[in-house]
């Protein structure tokens, strides 16, 4: 669209409620429309290389029970505890969570149900830490990859869906473990740049708590 490219020559408030209304956007999304509308007031600041604070990573790596990992703006994995990665190959340092979720088929096989839901999340969930910088160079490199490898990832990114995602429950099933309900809790980094940490954890006394427990011994 001609705002999200920056083409638009800034349109009134009365104009973006209109386009806000047309396309029955909520809240978060309304805004979204509204930053995308500013480009000449914001400037993109200078971006240092994504990385964990010596604080957050300590902290993630001092829950030997609780899977926990950082993800950057641009989903990648920037610290992950050993629980984390017992439970997914994925959550491991360096690995790009978008990348992972369109392109590697053992994730996609881990979740046993939602599986279409969680991928639109993921991918409105980037819009949404992006927000008006889509001119981003990385993030060009990252959506430029994926839409070349996947077309799936194509169509939901041209849907220009805006949602951030902060809990629910992902149904897993485990090649050692077997099925597992767990919440999942995504809370910002606050003092960082759109950094997100997250956090899965099992109803306690549940057959998924004895399942976890049983991860942390093997």
């Amino acid at each position: 669209m001609r705002l999200e490219q920056g083409r638009d020559q800034n349109p009134s408030e009365q104009v973006l409620e209109a386009i806000a209304r047309a396309l029955q956007l909520d809240v978060e999304a309304t805004e979204h429309l509204r930053a995308l509308a500013r480009p000449a007031v914001r400037k993109r600041p200078t971006r240092k290389a994504d990385k964990a604070s010596e604080g957050i990573r300590q902290l993630v790596m001092s829950w030997p029970d609780t899977p926990a990992y950082v993800q950057s703006r641009l989903h990648d994995v920037l610290v992950a505890n050993p629980m984390a990665t017992a439970l997914c190959p994925s959550y491991r340092e360096g690995k790009n969570m978008m990348r992972e979720a369109f392109l590697n088929p053992a994730v996609r096989g881990m979740y046993r149900r939602d599986w279409d839901a969680i991928i639109a999340g993921t991918v409105a969930g980037l819009r949404a830490l992006v927000g008006p910088d889509v001119d981003d160079p990385a993030l060009a490199e990252l959506v430029g990859d994926l839409s070349v490898r996947s077309e799936e990832f194509r169509r939901l990114w041209a849907r220009h869906d805006v949602r951030r995602r902060t809990s629910g429950v992902s149904y897993l099933t485990h090649p050692l473990v077997g099925d597992l309900d767990l919440r999942h809790e995504k809370l910002a980094v606050t003092g960082s740049d759109g950094q997100i940490l997250v956090v899965f954890h099992a109803e306690p006394g549940s057959r998924s708590a004895q399942a976890l427990a049983l991860l942390r011994a093997l």
